[in-house]
């Protein structure tokens, strides 16, 4: 079925249901960033691949809403005689509705959002409409089914408390605040207060599913009971009973009276609709396991320091392996993310890519979440930029880390290097920034940008995001970025640091580590102080980095770290490799 036969059928769909449009967003019922093949309804219909953004389709028009790290990618992969692209920012969804869906009916699938975007959505003269079943699947004919990876115990060496006690903990919570239970739709929430992960995604180790977790700590477990092997119901005991997902109508019914805790962030507004029909009252509060999943546990720290480690093992080896080859030009984009995964493979603990690399060489560096295909994999050409950011999962920790590289063997010019040292200042600002404790991370997002605002130039995306433990690479609630909630900063939080600046058509750049959010000492401090600890080992190409750019400071910073490089990854790596990183890593 072609595009526009796609766009057609469902059309033709919506007349049926008695609907004159539809609002398509890039998630699950699970509302995640990552969704396996049966939920990209989004890349079904317009064929746009990224993580994040959305369609409305009309009766004589539709549209593709994205943020600033998809702009050049959805132009490139939508039809525009059947779809216009929108920036989410510079033209909200809402405002085009408003402007061309007055007196329309518009259906949403109550599954597919959270009450606040439809709130959000909600307009004058635009009657938005929840439909009970959703009219893209009808046409979807050929709909992977859903996953149905096994649940499996995720130990305690890893994890660092036991389940139970992180059961008790939450229902401790619920209890102060009144509430009988919570739902918990977020299967992160469910992965990391079960201490089970699972393979329903292709990077993310989830056990797709939902729960309600009860004030008296236990839990009933909405998953097909397929997925959940005698070991892994072993693992979970007597309180938490496994249920199928066809049992969560009748298991909220019996909430009636009671106070029920919704994170309307993260939970579809299906939930909000059943309960309040079935009598429960709703209280609206954060979802008590995203904040303790956030602020890792003393064996979450350590293990995220040793999966770094084993990391910059692989990453120094890629490293010295891609100055070899690439001025030869016989590299593509695709050969050299696959020879990176090749080498992570070799080390302990991997499970797989924390996400797909962003292997991106010239121009399609400039697309901020690039990925390439057969169709696009280009050749890394001799004296070029190439941007690589890649991460992965290891049982104790997961990794996310850019680097931008001159392929050689000439010199890079003057103005490519003042952007690349800027946007390095930017890092070191971040990377060595003091702040109170109650400073969130839309406060520190300035920082990263000011090498780069002070001659007029900036970068379209956030500077940084949570990362889980051997979970999602991007987790919630705190980020850098002047769009993210205000969400103090708290010892334990691992965030990325990734400046980036992006020349459309020529070439992208992003350098990027992970911080751990530790305590600070400082000696006229008089409140609590907090700071970050690097946790990414790979040196900064020195081919790009202007020293002239640099103060003192930062210098001796960059040495330092260069220093540590090789000090803790150097004897890890063999001879050659070891005396490519001495090379790598020597002081400016």
């Amino acid at each position: 079925m072609s595009p526009q036969d796609r766009l057609a059928a469902l059309r033709a769909h919506l007349a049926e249901a008695g609907v004159q449009g539809f609002i398509i967003p890039r998630a699950d019922e699970h509302l995640g960033e990552y969704v396996p093949p049966s939920g990209e309804r989004l890349a079904w219909l317009t064929g746009f691949t990224g993580s994040a953004g959305m369609a409305i389709v009309l009766p004589d028009r539709a549209a593709v809403f994205t943020d600033g790290r998809y702009t050049l990618q959805v132009r490139d992969q939508t039809d525009p005689a059947l779809w216009e692209c929108r920036h989410v920012t510079d033209e909200p969804a809402s405002e085009w509705l408003k402007a061309h869906g007055q007196d329309l009916t518009i259906g949403y699938d109550p599954w597919l959002h959270p009450a606040p975007a439809i709130e959000r959505l909600s307009v004058p003269g635009v009657h938005l409409v929840p439909l009970p079943a959703n009219p893209l699947d009808a046409v979807w004919k050929d709909r992977p089914t859903p996953p149905m990876a096994e649940a499996v115990p995720h130990p305690l060496a890893f994890a660092g408390k036991a389940a139970a006690d992180k059961r008790a903990e939450a229902a401790a919570a619920l209890r102060e605040a009144g509430d009988a239970a919570v739902v918990l739709s977020d299967p992160h929430s469910v992965a990391w207060l079960l201490n089970i992960r699972g393979g329903d995604l292709a990077h993310t180790p989830l056990a797709l599913g939902f729960a309600l977790l009860h004030d008296d700590a236990h839990v009933d477990l909405f998953m097909a009971p397929a997925k959940v092997p005698p070991e892994t119901r072993a693992h979970l005991g007597n309180q938490v009973v496994v249920r199928p997902r066809e049992d969560l109508p009748h298991a909220l019914d019996a909430l009636r009276g009671k106070r029920v805790r919704l994170d309307a962030d993260t939970t579809p507004a299906w939930f909000s609709h059943w309960l309040t029909e079935a009598g429960a009252t709703i209280t609206l509060g954060e979802d008590p396991c995203r904040m303790p999943r956030a602020c890792k546990n003393a064996v979450e720290r350590e293990g995220a320091r040793n999966a770094h480690f084993r990391d910059a093992v692989a990453m120094a080896r890629f490293l010295h392996w891609f100055a070899q080859e690439a001025p030869k030009g016989h590299l593509t984009e695709i050969s050299a993310a696959d020879q990176l995964l090749a080498f992570r493979r070799q080390v302990d603990r991997f499970r797989a890519e924390s996400f797909p690399a962003i292997s991106g060489a010239g121009e399609h560096g400039a697309i901020v979440h690039y990925r390439v295909t057969p169709e696009t994999d280009r050749r890394i050409a001799p004296d070029e930029v190439y941007l690589i950011d890649s991460g992965a999962q290891y049982l104790d920790g997961t990794t996310d880390i850019t680097r931008t590289i001159w392929t050689g063997p000439g010199t890079a010019p003057a103005a490519l290097k003042d952007r690349v040292t800027r946007v390095l200042k930017g890092h070191i600002a971040l990377a060595t920034a003091h702040f109170p404790s109650g400073v969130a991370g839309p406060h520190l997002d300035a920082l990263a940008r000011r090498p780069l605002w002070d001659a007029g130039l900036d970068y379209d995306h956030g500077t940084g995001h949570g990362v889980g433990s051997f979970l999602s690479v991007h987790e919630g609630p705190v980020a850098f970025s002047r769009a993210a909630r205000v969400v103090p900063l708290r010892e334990g939080m691992i965030l990325s640091n990734e400046p980036g600046f992006y020349a459309t058509g020529e070439y992208g750049i992003r350098l990027e580590n992970l911080l751990l959010v530790i305590p600070a000492t400082l000696p006229l401090a008089s409140k609590p102080f907090l700071a970050f600890e690097t946790l990414t080992l790979a040196p900064f190409d020195r081919a790009l980095i202007d020293p002239s750019l640099l103060t003192a400071a930062e210098r001796d910073w960059l040495n330092g770290y260069h220093a540590r490089v090789l000090a803790e990854v150097g004897p890890q790596v063999g001879r050659d490799v070891g005396e490519w990183l001495k090379e790598a890593c020597a002081a400016l």
